[in-house]
């Protein structure tokens, strides 16, 4: 179902106007990635999410708002495409590849050149807003412990080695992935992250 909220045009006072707040939210994903939080003014905003700035912030209260609903959203599609394309291996190993293999689409070419809205707002805001820092610290943690557990699970089914600590593993996959998304907006190939996860998956083994 689509999500709406009821705003005020110009010259339309007392009669509201509905705007699809997710596509709203899908531009300032764009424009958060592309600028950062910073970087970007509330015209922006605006022209970004297709609203005016007066109803902008009668749906949210200031910019901050904006982008933690913003990073949900973007939270909430990569969830959604990492269960699609991640779900049904028979071993831990064959998943964690395909996690990987995920991370190297998204960070390489011109879609790796966008950005990651959760590196974004780790380096911009985590430092000095405790909403949004404990909200990308749970990402993280979810992507750390899911790595984790299908290393234990690789180890059961005979897939991972034995002898590597699922948690401290775990820790090196979750830097890897987001370091990725980080050099990635250099402009590095699907090739050239191919095999960066090539020789992370070796330790694997």
């Amino acid at each position: 179902m689509t999500n709406k909220t009821s705003s005020l045009t110009a010259g339309q006072r007392g009669r509201p106007r509905e705007f699809d707040i997710d596509a709203a939210l899908d531009g300032a994903i764009a424009v958060f990635t592309q600028k950062g939080f910073h970087g970007v003014s509330v015209s922006d905003l605006a022209a970004a999410m297709k609203v005016s700035a007066g109803s902008l912030y009668k749906a949210f209260p200031d910019k901050q708002a904006i982008f933690m609903a913003a990073l949900n959203r973007y939270i909430a599609l990569r969830q959604q495409e990492m269960a699609q394309k991640t779900t049904g291996f028979a071993t831990g190993y064959d998943e964690i590849a395909a996690i990987l293999q995920v991370y190297a689409e998204l960070a390489s070419g011109k879609v790796g050149q966008l950005g990651c809205l959760v590196v974004a707002g780790n380096v911009e805001l985590a430092s000095n807003d405790e909403n949004i820092a404990r909200r990308i610290e749970g990402q993280l943690s979810s992507y750390e412990k899911r790595f984790a557990d299908l290393i234990r699970k690789g180890q059961n089914d005979g897939s991972v080695r034995k002898d590597i600590a699922p948690a401290s593993t775990a820790t090196m996959l979750l830097c890897l992935i987001q370091g990725m998304r980080v050099v990635g907006k250099g402009g590095y190939s699907l090739v050239a992250m191919q095999q960066m996860i090539s020789q992370a998956l070796k330790m694997l083994l």
